[in-house]
Parts: C-alpha cells; sequence; structure tokens
C-alpha cells in the first residue's frame, strides 16, 4: 500500500475515533442517566484544577479560597463545551485531510481546517464540491449547535438539582449552626422539649441522601458547584446530620428509631458511591473497630457538652464510643476525601487537618 494512502487512512481512522469520542463524551455527561465516567470530562476538569489549585496557593484566608472556587464548577462546564467543540474540529480536519479536500490558496492540512471551522461554526465561508465531504460538512454542521444545545438544555436541570440539594443544606443552620454541629443539632431538639422529634430529620435526610446519590453521580459537575454562604458545604452538612445519627443512636437515652439507621445507611452509602465515582480510597468492608479520624477524648468532650445541656445520656460511655465508632468507620474516610476534594469550609469532624478546630464547639447558651 502505498504511503500517501495509509496516511490518509490513519488520519481517517484517528478523525473517526476523535468525533466519536467526543460525541460519545457529551452522551455520557448530560444524557446517560446513571454513573459513567469518561476521560474527557475528567481531563478537563483536572487541567481547570490544576490552574485553580496554582492560584490558591498564594491565598491566605478561606475566604479568598471559596470565592474562587466559586467559579471551578461553572466555568468547568463551559470549557468542556469548548473542549467538544474543539476536538470536533481536529477531528473533522483529519476527516477533510483524509478525503483530499484542497484549495488553490491554502496548503490541504489549512484547507481541511477551513472547512472543518466554517462548517462546525455554520459560517458557510467555505465550501466543498465532492459528495462524501459535502456529507461530512452537513454532519458537523449539525454536531456543532446540538453541543451547545446540549448545554443550555442541561443547565435548567443542573441548577435545578442544586437548589434542591442547598435548600435542606440551607435549613440546616438553624437546627445545627453554622458550619454545622452534631452537638448542636441534639442540643437544639432538647432545648425545644422535643428529643424525640429528632427523627423526623432523619427522614429528610435519607431522601436527600438517596437524590445526592443519583445527581452527583450523573451529573458530576454539582460536586463542585459550592453553596452561597462561605460557610455551607453539602459535605459538611453530610457529616454533620450522620454523626449526629449515630451519636444519638449510640448514645442519647431515648427510645431507638430505626429511621436513623436508615439515614445512616444512606448517607453512608452515597458518599461512598461518590468516592468511587472519583476513585477515592476507602476501605468497603471496614471492622467496627478500625480506627477512624475521631478520637475517643473527642467524642467525649462532645459527650459533655451534651451532658452539660441537659441531653439524657446513657450511662456507658466505653460502650457508646464503641457503638458510634462502629457507625462512623462507615463513612470517616469517604467523607474526609470527598472534603478535601472539594475543599469543603472547616467543620466539626468533618474537615481533615483542622487541629483544634475539629472540636465541637461549645453550644452557646444564648443561642
Amino acid at each position: 500500500m502505498p504511503l500517501a494512502l495509509l496516511a490518509r487512512l490513519a488520519a481517517f481512522v484517528i478523525g473517526a475515533y476523535v468525533v466519536y469520542a467526543t460525541l460519545l463524551s457529551a452522551f455520557r455527561t448530560f444524557l446517560l442517566p446513571r454513573a459513567a465516567p469518561d476521560p474527557i470530562t475528567r481531563a478537563v476538569f483536572s487541567v481547570l484544577r490544576q490552574l485553580f489549585d496554582w492560584r490558591i496557593r498564594v491565598m491566605h484566608t478561606y475566604v479568598e479560597r471559596d470565592g474562587l472556587m466559586a467559579y471551578y464548577g461553572p466555568l468547568g462546564i463551559l470549557m468542556l463545551l469548548v473542549a467538544w467543540l474543539i476536538l470536533i474540529l481536529l477531528g473533522y480536519t483529519l476527516l477533510y485531510w483524509a478525503l483530499g479536500v484542497e484549495s488553490p490558496d491554502l496548503d490541504r492540512w489549512m484547507a481541511a481546517l477551513t472547512v472543518s471551522g466554517s462548517s462546525l461554526f455554520t459560517l458557510g465561508s467555505a465550501t466543498v464540491n465532492a459528495t462524501a465531504p459535502k456529507l461530512l460538512t452537513f454532519s458537523e454542521a449539525a454536531i456543532g449547535p446540538i453541543l451547545i444545545a446540549l448545554l443550555i438544555g442541561y443547565m435548567p436541570t443542573i441548577y435545578g438539582a442544586f437548589s434542591k440539594r442547598e435548600a435542606l443544606v440551607n435549613l440546616l443552620e438553624v437546627r445545627a449552626g453554622s458550619p454545622p454541629a452534631a452537638t448542636d443539632l441534639i442540643i437544639r431538639f432538647t432545648r425545644l422539649h422535643r428529643p424525640e422529634r429528632i427523627g423526623e430529620m432523619w427522614v429528610q435526610w435519607e431522601a436527600w441522601f438517596s437524590e445526592l446519590e443519583e445527581t452527583h453521580t450523573s451529573l458530576a459537575m454539582l460536586n463542585f458547584f459550592r453553596s452561597p454562604n462561605p460557610e455551607h458545604s453539602w459535605v459538611t452538612a453530610s457529616g454533620a446530620v450522620l454523626d449526629a445519627a449515630a451519636m444519638v443512636l449510640a448514645a442519647v437515652d431515648i427510645p431507638p428509631n430505626v429511621q436513623a439507621n436508615l439515614c445512616i445507611r444512606a448517607g453512608y452509602i452515597a458518599l461512598r458511591r461518590i468516592a468511587d465515582f472519583f476513585r477515592l480510597p476507602y476501605d468497603p468492608d471496614p471492622k467496627p473497630t478500625d480506627p477512624i479520624s475521631v478520637t475517643q477524648k473527642e467524642f467525649d468532650e462532645a459527650l459533655k457538652i451534651l451532658e452539660e445541656e441537659g441531653v439524657p445520656l446513657k450511662s456507658d460511655r466505653d460502650q457508646a464510643w464503641r457503638d458510634w465508632a462502629g457507625w462512623r468507620v462507615n463513612y470517616d474516610a469517604p467523607l474526609l476525601a470527598l472534603a478535601k476534594m472539594t475543599m469543603a469550609p472547616p467543620a466539626p469532624w468533618s474537615s481533615p487537618e483542622m487541629g483544634e478546630q475539629r472540636r465541637p464547639p461549645r453550644f452557646g447558651r444564648g443561642s
């Protein structure tokens, strides 16, 4: 086979594959209703994150870092569209070159690029006469508007899921403070003389965790959409609710509520599925006695705060610790990994490497 013909064949195959991979990326990202990691989407967000991390290194306060990271998710979506369009442009350029598109004023590569750009952006400034290239121009002219329409059409879906997520996150501040803490949540219900009514929260949050798993794996960019309030985060909210549910089961002397068990299970399954999507490491089958990031001393300090605020507690504190740690071990690693990945705000027991800030804040008597 002549070398020139072999080069054309290789260019055609590579170009067709680039176009196919790009369309598949768009389908996986916006149309496929399930978690489907895509290499193009991952590459775009990874490169963009490196640029953001480079800028963040010179920032001194969390508020500054949060303000910058607020642009990361939305900008990532726009850059993803740009990447798709560039790949389609290059893929079709290879196809046109392989089919021998020429121009009297340009070399073959530039002629192929001009026809590809004219078709993709429907400029109509470059035309071809042969049948095969003309059919390709029709298909490319359709792809550009379709990709843009996909982005525009799915923005309401993305922001609708974001708004629904944030509604309960914002409501948590009323019950658990800001940043949210498990101790604050339990104390507030005790002060209202309705500790048994805390079980109503577990129903809401079980449903919230179920939706979180679905939306934050099928629309992965949602993980990086930050709350309007810098102190709020879906990650730290998850940690506070799960810690509170586990603490109520393990240490608070009220009738057991099976809904708390279901909420914890829904929560750690959701966090694990999201961690799986981003390939974050954790032990999928931990033992109840495995070490966790919270120490027994920190747990005892939290119980002391609850006791001072009149929360009825079980007498066996060591058993309470073992029971609570047995729940926490199921979500400890995924929670901290997601907090680091999303650069979540500092919050008790939900943020890695917090030092003294890891302790639950003492609930103010005037709160």
